[in-house]
């Protein structure tokens, strides 16, 4: 049978100190850590679900889902640690910096643990693969588009990022900036970053329509900057004024579309990148060569570039036409 254990940092060293007189698991389990960058993310909440079903249809594996309480890569090389000391059999982590963690995650592969990235990549000497949720150049496209297709005579956008070491919204960014000129009226004014918190997110959005009184969009590439950038615009009046876009979940979202805050956003299932990235450590953990298809169950498989990544499926776009479809999804 497999099993779930949500754990925190403090739980997971009290673990690793009592392994010795516990036995926690039946021999044959299969243990793998999802890492996520801090616990209590809706986003991540929902990709523990499809690891869920991943194990479940598996058979005999345990998932360990952990992370930090705050989005920093000190946080999550303690709980790397910790999870060495546990003996884990695979490691899938989204990165909140993609070299800090790699010294940590090499002592982990140097013990004989499979390690991975997902969503939010690590170093390519750090890991044994990188799973990204979708083509990075498609994203950035996606996510000015979303806002350009609701600014007919062009104008000033935002960015409200995660923290500034974030992998995946980087790169994000960066593609997003190379398709700009193929958006002609559409200025990008700044970009900030509110570390993945609601409060900071809040606070920025907040700054954003202050210095830029003409603003007419917020793409904020994170779940959590996204639903605290909407409570911002609509708690300054601004809805109808201010279009909030990016990536968000829409059982999160529903609300923001109803009110007119947000118009359109975009996400892959976070559902389905969890039991992909589940199904990717086992494949390698149990011997699959990296070189070759590697087996994602439902969602098919993936051969890796040549920098040890591939991309799970393209984003999709929700607005008032599709949102009630999903809402209660995830």
């Amino acid at each position: 049978m497999k099993r779930r254990t949500f754990t925190s940092l403090v739980a997971g060293l009290s673990m690793a100190a009592s392994m010795m007189g516990t036995t926690a698991m039946a021999q044959d389990d299969m243990r793998i850590a999802i890492v996520v960058k801090a616990l209590g993310i809706g986003f991540f909440e929902a990709a523990a679900e499809g690891a869920e079903e991943a194990a479940a249809e598996l058979g005999n594996v345990e998932i360990i889902y952990t992370g930090p309480t705050d989005t920093t890569a000190e946080g999550q090389i303690e709980v790397i640690n910790s999870l060495i000391a546990q003996g884990v059999d695979a490691i899938a982590i989204s990165a909140n910096d993609p070299d800090a963690v790699v010294p940590a995650l090499k002592r982990a592969m140097d013990r004989g643990i499979t390690v991975i990235s997902w969503d939010s990549g690590v170093a390519e000497e750090g890991r044994m693969m990188h799973l990204n949720p979708s083509s990075t150049p498609l994203i950035g496209n996606t996510i000015i588009k979303l806002a350009a297709d609701h600014m007919p005579d062009g104008g000033q956008v935002a960015i409200l990022s995660a923290t500034t070491t974030s992998t995946n919204q980087n790169a994000w960014i960066a593609a997003a900036e190379e398709v700009l000129p193929n958006y002609p009226g559409i200025e990008l004014v700044a970009t900030v970053y509110g570390d993945d918190l609601s409060d900071k997110s809040y606070r920025e959005a907040q700054g954003l329509m202050q210095t830029y009184p003409d603003l007419k969009a917020i793409i904020a590439p994170t779940t959590v900057g996204i639903l605290a950038a909407c409570q911002a615009v609509s708690d300054a009046g601004k809805i109808g004024e201010i279009n909030v876009t990016g990536l968000g979940l829409p059982s999160e979202m529903a609300g923001c579309v109803e009110s007119g805050a947000t118009e359109s956003f975009a996400i892959w299932n976070p559902i389905d990148l969890g039991y992909s990235a589940t199904m990717i450590a086992h494949a390698l953990a149990t011997g699959t060569d990296p070189s070759g298809e590697i087996p994602m169950g439902r969602m098919g498989s993936i051969t890796l570039d040549e920098t040890g990544s591939a991309a799970m499926a393209d984003p999709f776009t929700y607005d008032s036409s599709n949102i009630d479809q999903f809402k209660d999804i995830f």
